[in-house]
């Protein structure tokens, strides 16, 4: 995956008009459809089961990524990943054996992911930097779109560029961050090593879909 990818969410969608959401976001040229998936435990809201999963796998050719913010993600990471999801991240703070969820996407024959909530170290995830595919840090808190991004999150995602760096990862794992993105901090967020930009309300709002997937990527690349 060369350059920044944009992600829109989901969450943000048409909730009426999944299934053509889909393809216009394709059209504009976004390059992973990102599900938002809440139990009402983890975060106190509820919004996606595996059914959006396969879906977007029926629907459209852009990967699909799964972010579980689920309060028991051994049980739903590996549904997610037999659903469809090309990746599927479940967060640090809910997995209580982390390397066995991890493993446990791998045999579905998905990439596993860890996602970090903004109050939580970035060393909370280094001892499991070798068995990840992706790495998602939270620009806001989870639970709801909208929120506005929490400054420093460049400086988080710069620590993990590091880190894999150091641990001669920096080609086998991608750093995504999620929430609070918009054409105003994605340069930052690029040049601090993030791979995927993970984006919602500000290209949902938009209006134009092309025009907030493009302002975002010239941004990265400026």
């Amino acid at each position: 995956m060369s350059g920044v990818s944009v992600a829109p969410s989901l969450l943000s969608a048409d909730p009426g008009r999944l299934a053509q959401e889909m393809l216009d976001l394709e059209a504009a040229g976004a390059d992973i459809l990102h599900l938002d998936v809440m139990d009402g435990n983890f975060v106190p809201n509820i919004t996606f089961g595996p059914w959006l999963a396969r879906l977007a796998r029926k629907t459209s050719k852009l990967p699909v990524d799964a972010h579980l913010m689920v309060a028991d993600p051994l049980e739903w990471a590996p549904v997610f990943a037999e659903a469809g999801a090309d990746y599927v991240s479940v967060h640090v703070e809910a997995a209580t054996h982390l390397h066995r969820v991890l493993s446990a996407i791998r045999e579905k024959g998905a990439k596993a992911g860890v996602a970090i909530n903004p109050g939580t170290p970035v060393s909370a995830v280094e001892a499991v930097l070798p068995f990840v595919d992706l790495l998602v840090v939270m620009g806001v808190n989870p639970g709801f779109s909208g929120q506005p991004y929490i400054a420093g999150t460049d400086a988080r995602v710069a620590k993990l560029s590091k880190a894999l760096r150091e641990a001669g990862l920096e080609n086998d794992v991608l750093i995504e961050v999620d929430g609070g993105v918009t054409d105003q901090n994605a340069q930052a967020l690029a040049r601090a090593g993030a791979n995927i930009l993970v984006t919602g309300s500000y290209l949902f709002q938009s209006g134009d879909y092309k025009g907030a997937v493009d302002r975002i990527k010239a941004a990265s690349a400026a």
